[in-house]
């Protein structure tokens, strides 16, 4: 199996390159279950934050990260946009998104609650992996949406296209790797 050897957060990593469409495949990074990466980029990323109210993430792969990283800035709650809607939601604020990693479109959903608590805040959206964007403009929308303030958004890695960006703040890179017809 091909692997790519990542460098980030004063960690090494060889990741297994991932054939997602017919044309393309990705070093694939899952930060779930990497308690090691999850501690060292909550560390890295928390000193490259501006002052925020509250973290923002997407289910579910950024829950471990923006837990430890509201830990470590003394934020006492985080919010979790969640991709299905559940049966005690209220008065749920719903967005579509399209990932480079998923075919269907998705839904990212807040319930009332978490909207209420967005309203007024500097918010910080904060992902493992940004590639296309589409899933944190769709945050940044929600967040808009329930009344927050967009102050930052960051990631573990930023991936192709997305490395070129000057609106995020990341501790990596990966490149993607096109299979040419």
């Amino acid at each position: 199996m091909k692997t790519y050897e990542l460098h980030v957060a004063g960690l090494k990593r060889h990741l297994p390159i991932i054939q997602i469409k017919e044309n393309l495949s990705i070093a694939s990074f899952v930060l779930l279950g990497d308690i090691e990466m999850v501690d060292a980029a909550a560390t890295a990323l928390a000193k490259k934050l501006p002052d925020v109210d509250l973290l923002i993430t997407a289910e579910a792969k950024g829950i471990p990260l923006v837990y430890e990283l509201s830990k470590r800035m003394k934020l006492p709650r985080y919010v979790v946009a969640r991709k299905s809607l559940k049966a005690y939601m209220l008065e749920p604020l719903i967005h579509e998104v399209k990932s480079i990693t998923t075919e269907e479109k998705q839904i990212l959903c807040l319930d009332f609650h978490d909207v209420a608590f967005l309203k007024y805040k500097r918010v910080a959206i904060i992902d493992d992996v940004i590639s296309t964007g589409e899933s944190i403009k769709v945050l940044e929308e929600l967040v808009t949406k329930a009344g927050g303030r967009v102050v930052a958004k960051a990631a573990i890695i930023a991936e192709g296209d997305a490395t070129k960006r000057d609106d995020i703040i990341f501790l990596g890179e990966l490149p993607l790797f096109p299979h040419h017809q």
